[in-house]
């Protein structure tokens, strides 16, 4: 039995992220080590063989992640005066060598001499709805007009400015990126939330800072929304008439009650339960925490004890976590109050993105992950094939093995959770090549399968 604190930490987690898909390593989060602070080689290389190389911040300032165009990446840490490298997210020896010369001079990779590609950066402070949002825009160097494309945050707290990583490697390739801190986060003011509206409301002013830094430079401009930025993105698109495209990485096509729903049904499946039946009353009980979740606890007790009456002793109830049905399930009504007191980030509960979509005038890119366990995309697959078929703007593509992140998994750790290792290979190209021309003409994109696309 897991002890009841650590059981309450795992809850209060579900709940805080049950509306929002978790960002999928966008950035890496662990705790400082001590070492010399590497963030002055942060920035984007040219490698003698032509490949991008991208060294990016993460939350420790003795470590690195170095990632490649072909979804490639790993950790740098600095462990007595030497650099540590582990493949992926993982704790797996990296065979990857890695040599960091001085400040603002070129590094060695894995053989190969690499030299700092220069970029024309501006940072900024602009106006959101109601708050003020710091801002970068990050452009190849030179007087060339080039595409450019708006970055919206998905549901993490931290700094973008600080940590995204597609601010260096987009415009070594030609592809110019706004990133800004959301509302409550880094260097922006306001409260942390999960109101779509207003996060879109800001995605709009962001895409018009971004326009009036960028001047004539700007060719083709648009949104990529990740996780819980596909919520987003497609929202702050149907505001904005200068946004060009939008692409949506991991995202869902669904209500945020989806996200939990469609994780009982995985768990159900995994523990030997997926026939119809099951399935059916496994419904009825998330269809109740829902309401529990979606109300901050003020309708839905009923519902739940009527199911849980029903279904309690039955085999299959134990095999389900979801996002946070299995934890509501399995606490008192006042232990879950407890802890919906503690937050309130006005979740968008009864957002339906299906509007949006069916009307949005904006060519779409939707990129899924076909073994997604976090934002399961089942259902969103289909509604994006229905929709690409019937004419609407909307091309889908699916890496059939990539789970949340469009990321790549070998094994399990010891707490059965997955690895993941990499990028999925093709996913980097077929977000810059929808930015550059509007069309994927590079196929094949390593095992990515089109969905549909407009007639």
């Amino acid at each position: 039995m897991i002890p009841s604190a650590l059981r309450f930490a795992t809850l209060t987690a579900a709940l805080f992220a049950a509306a929002a898909v978790h960002a999928a390593h966008a950035a890496d989060t662990a705790p400082a080590a001590a070492g010399p602070d590497l963030g002055c080689h942060v920035g984007a290389y040219r490698l003698d063989d032509g490949r991008s190389l991208t060294l990016g911040r993460i939350d420790q300032p003795s470590a690195l992640r170095w990632r490649l165009l072909d979804g490639r990446t790993g950790k740098l840490a600095s462990k007595d005066g030497a650099l540590v490298a582990t493949v992926g997210w993982s704790d797996r020896a990296d065979t990857v060598k890695v040599e960091l010369g001085r400040c603002g001079e070129g590094v060695v990779f894995d053989g190969h001499r690499g030299e700092p590609v220069k970029l024309d950066v501006v940072d900024t402070q602009f106006e959101g709805a109601g708050v003020k949002l710091r801002g970068r825009l990050v452009l190849p160097a030179g007087q060339d007009k080039v595409p450019v494309v708006v970055m919206v945050h998905g549901s993490e707290n931290y700094s973008g400015v600080d940590l995204y990583y597609q601010q260096y490697l987009f415009p070594s390739e030609g592809v110019g990126v706004f990133v800004y801190d959301k509302r409550g986060t880094g260097g922006s003011s306001g409260k942390y939330t999960q109101n779509f509206h207003e996060l879109s409301d800001d995605a709009v002013a962001a895409l018009r800072e971004a326009l009036r830094l960028g001047g004539e430079r700007v060719g083709r401009i648009g949104y990529l929304g990740g996780s819980q930025g596909g919520w987003i993105a497609p929202l702050a698109a149907s505001k904005a008439p200068q946004a060009q495209f939008v692409e949506v990485g991991f995202g869902l096509a669904d209500g945020v009650l989806a996200e939990d729903r469609d994780q009982v049904v995985l768990d159900l499946r995994a523990a030997g339960f997926g026939d119809a039946a099951t399935l059916r009353k496994a419904r009825e009980l998330t269809d109740a925490t829902g309401l529990i979740a979606s109300s901050s606890g003020q309708r839905g007790w009923t519902e739940l004890a009527a199911v849980r009456k029903k279904y309690e002793t039955q085999p299959w109830w134990k095999a389900v976590k979801g996002e946070y049905s299995g934890l509501v399930a399995t606490h008192t009504r006042e232990q879950v109050m407890a802890e919906f007191k503690k937050y309130d980030y006005e979740v968008s509960w009864d957002y339906d993105p299906m509007p949006v979509l069916r009307t949005l005038k904006t060519p779409q890119l939707w990129v899924l992950g076909g073994d997604d366990i976090e934002a399961p995309s089942e259902e969103t697959q289909k509604r994006l094939t229905a929709l690409g078929r019937a004419g609407r703007p909307i091309t889908s593509v699916v890496f059939p093995q990539a789970d949340h992140g469009i990321l790549e998994y070998e094994s399990k750790n010891a707490q059965g959770e997955r690895q993941h290792m990499r990028t999925a290979d093709g996913y980097l190209r077929v977000l810059l090549d929808w930015i550059k021309r509007g069309t994927l003409d590079g196929w094949p994109y390593g095992t990515a399968k089109q969905l549909a696309g407009p007639k």
